[in-house]
């Protein structure tokens, strides 16, 4: 489904809050950089506060809640308005909503102590806020068809709660492993928004080029694709690193190569904001496999499987949808240039170091994460750089949005 621009009501010039793409791409491509450079001072300083999460958790915390949330926050802010046909998010309400988002991340911060009850209320209310602003044009418009985005957003809520349970121990027991819970409820996003963004996209560019649409028409396979994904999700929760799991993940893997191979990715080799979107989905299958191996056969290179998801399904999903609709939605034509196309290959690139380099160059830990962390850096601020006119510039067209 094409998503495209509904807002009415923008006033011109005033336009970084017209949209939610605009305000929160523009968030998820500069915070995708300072989680990361964070990362890099404390390991190569030696500095971190004592008493605030452990440095690797603090990071996997913030690149989930703070930057994929900004960039899901942004995506579903945008295709609400075209799914329902409704006027989109804009002005104040939207600005509310980034600064709740902001506080978010300003009561993450390692130095601010997570004690108060008021700051742990404000880590934790940007889900529910999305999930309040995304569902009142569903069920007003009646389109139940996308309530399901809805559940998935108070998942990740609850995910986060089961995160700081885990770490501040609020709770006794056995808690739930919130990293994983976000990061198979985000896949489950990308694996119903892919479905349907990416054949339509790939088709539409393909007639528009004058070549061969052709695709597969498989349902069977694309809600085979969906539930043994949530099979994987409630895998983790109830038999996390079992045997069944990696069997899951397999299966998982097998039908979204099939899906994947019915929508004509080698015909997109040449339109790099087609062929970045099916990489993802490859990505995708690779991550499920290597989990699979890892819990099935224990090789010893797939230990990392967990950053082919975050960093690789996750790093080029994002960039991928962004890039494409940021330019849809502002009426520019659907182009990247070879410094885009550049930092598509970095994202990956840092994924691969990130997954492997430790495994084979044990000796160099830090060097190895330090060219991953340069790579992942690159990739976002070419993102910045070349979309921050983009998305603070009112359209060419004149339109508002």
């Amino acid at each position: 489904m094409s998503i495209e621009a509904t807002a009415k009501s923008a006033k011109p010039g005033i336009v970084l809050f017209a949209y939610g793409f605009r305000c929160f791409f523009l968030l998820a491509g500069l915070y995708a950089i300072l989680p990361m450079a964070m990362l890099y001072w404390a390991m190569t300083s030696g500095r971190w506060p004592a008493d605030a999460l452990p440095l690797f958790v603090w990071h996997g915390h913030e690149m989930l809640f703070g930057f994929v949330a900004a960039a899901i926050a942004g995506f579903l802010l945008t295709a609400v308005p075209t799914w329902t046909n409704t006027k989109a998010v804009a002005g104040m309400p939207l600005i509310l909503l980034v600064l709740l988002w902001l506080a978010g991340r300003v009561v993450s911060l390692p130095w601010v102590p997570t004690t108060s009850v008021l700051v742990q209320a404000v880590g934790l209310a940007f889900f529910p806020a999305l999930a309040v602003v995304v569902s009142i044009p569903l069920i007003r418009t009646k389109n139940y068809r996308n309530l399901p985005f809805v559940l998935l957003l108070a998942i990740l809520f609850l995910a986060e709660i089961a995160f700081h349970a885990r770490y501040a121990g609020w709770l006794e027991g056995q808690i739930p492993d919130g990293v994983r819970l976000v990061i198979n409820t985000v896949m489950l996003m990308i694996v119903i928004v892919g479905g349907r963004i990416i054949p339509a996209f790939t088709r539409n560019a393909l007639r528009a080029m004058g070549r061969n649409a052709t695709m597969r028409d498989q349902p069977a396979i694309d809600l085979a694709a969906i539930f043994s994904v949530i099979a994987v999700l409630l895998g983790d929760l109830f038999a996390i690193d079992s045997t069944t799991t990696g069997v899951l993940a397999a299966l998982s893997a097998g039908f979204l190569l099939i899906r994947l191979t019915g929508w004509g990715g080698l015909r997109t080799l040449d339109v790099p904001l087609l062929w970045v979107l099916h990489l993802g989905t490859g990505w995708l299958i690779f991550a499920l496999t290597l989990k699979s191996l890892w819990l099935l056969v224990g090789f010893g290179w797939a230990i990392n499987w967990m950053h082919a998801f975050t960093a690789g399904v996750f790093g080029t999903m994002i960039l991928g949808v962004m890039t494409r609709v940021a330019l849809g939605h502002t009426g520019r034509i659907l182009e990247v240039s070879w410094a885009v196309v550049v930092s598509y290959v970095l994202v990956s690139a840092a994924a691969l170091i990130r997954i492997f380099g430790p495994w084979f160059a044990q000796n160099a830990y830090i060097q190895i994460l330090t060219v991953a962390i340069a790579a992942w850096i690159g990739a976002f601020l070419i993102f910045s750089m070349v979309y921050i006119p983009v998305l603070l510039k009112p359209r060419p067209d004149g339109k508002a949005g």
